[in-house]
């Protein structure tokens, strides 16, 4: 058996461990990709997805005839790209008469597929569409507001699932401390029925309340469409266990008797026991008492000095 001998230099061991897990990991990017056949609304739609996440996206013009996600063997072609890229999600395009305008959102554990959502386009608006002042349209990199509407993401599993997809395409990196005024955007997703939402991409125009909280207004920017839900599958449970799995090192030791609360932030109890007032004992330390005590050793003090005294007298009469 021939022996493959793998280079070992500084770079190599750089790259490598980029590649390697990390206890934080970065911001995820996404790889877009083309079908074999794609319509003129998936173009302007992928392509505006590009420009929505510019800085942690990855897009293939070229057409991919090998890509079937939802097929066996079709996934092969895919996680080598997700490896390739270096890419955790992915939005993959394709049109035919059976399923139009096709858009298949997923993410990938380890570049392996690990879960997958099929959508139907429709009624789509490009950015181009809408007329606005352009001084208020969001900047890149900025952080976006989410808005899930209707009881329909709580209830139905299919919508469940595309929600989670969306806040990981959309929301960039994972951060804990936050500048308002870098919020300048929106998605809304209104849940039209049970596997059909409106989703809209707003920006954000404060305005004087006279008050110290700002008036909010939306302005609507695209792009705009309807996502139909076909097809999704769920990730297997032993691949979403290893996936959840958390650190050792991240694992918080749990603190006894104390609370961290959103708004009040950390709050404790403290146990103490019973105060039995009739038992415990008071200190004999009484300022009244020690003044009396003072008072009665002067007195005592004087009186032998006096006694002293006389006594001396005494003594030196007799000596004369």
């Amino acid at each position: 058996m021939m022996r493959i001998k793998t280079r070992r230099n500084a770079r190599v061991k750089r790259e490598l461990q980029k590649l390697a897990p990390k206890l934080v990991e970065t911001a995820k990017k996404t790889l877009i990709l083309h079908g074999t056949k794609t319509s003129h609304v998936l173009n302007s739609l992928l392509t505006e997805i590009y420009h929505l996440k510019k800085e942690n996206s990855v897009k293939y013009s070229r057409k991919n005839d090998k890509v079937r996600p939802f097929e066996s063997g079709g996934e092969a072609s895919l996680e080598f790209f997700s490896l390739k890229t270096d890419c955790s999600l992915f939005v993959y395009g394709s049109h035919s008469k059976k399923r139009p305008n096709n858009l298949v959102l997923g993410r990938t554990y380890d570049h392996h597929i690990y879960d997958l959502v099929e959508l139907g386009i429709e009624n789509f608006k490009s950015m181009q569409s809408f007329s606005y002042d352009k001084k208020f349209a969001p900047q890149m990199g900025s952080k976006p507001f989410f808005a899930f509407i209707g009881e329909a993401f709580e209830t139905v599993d299919e919508l469940k699932h595309l929600k989670e997809i969306l806040l990981d395409l959309f929301r960039g990196e994972v951060i804990t401390n936050l500048n308002l005024a870098g919020l300048d955007r929106v998605y809304v997703c209104t849940a039209l029925s049970a596997n059909k939402i409106l989703f809209s991409h707003c920006a954000m125009r404060l305005k004087k309340s006279g008050t110290s909280v700002p008036k909010m207004e939306l302005i609507e920017v695209g792009p705009s469409m309807d996502m139909v839900v076909r097809r999704h599958r769920n990730p297997d449970d032993s691949l979403r266990r290893e996936a959840m799995k958390t650190p050792h090192e991240l694992i918080k030791k749990k603190e006894k008797n104390v609370v961290k609360d959103a708004v009040q932030g950390k709050l404790g109890k403290i146990y103490m026991p019973d105060q039995q007032v009739g038992v415990v004992p008071l200190a004999n330390k009484a300022k009244g008492v020690k003044r009396e005590r003072r008072e009665a050793k002067m007195k005592g003090e004087g009186h032998k000095l006096s006694l002293k005294k006389q006594k001396q007298d005494i003594i030196n009469n007799a000596d004369e």
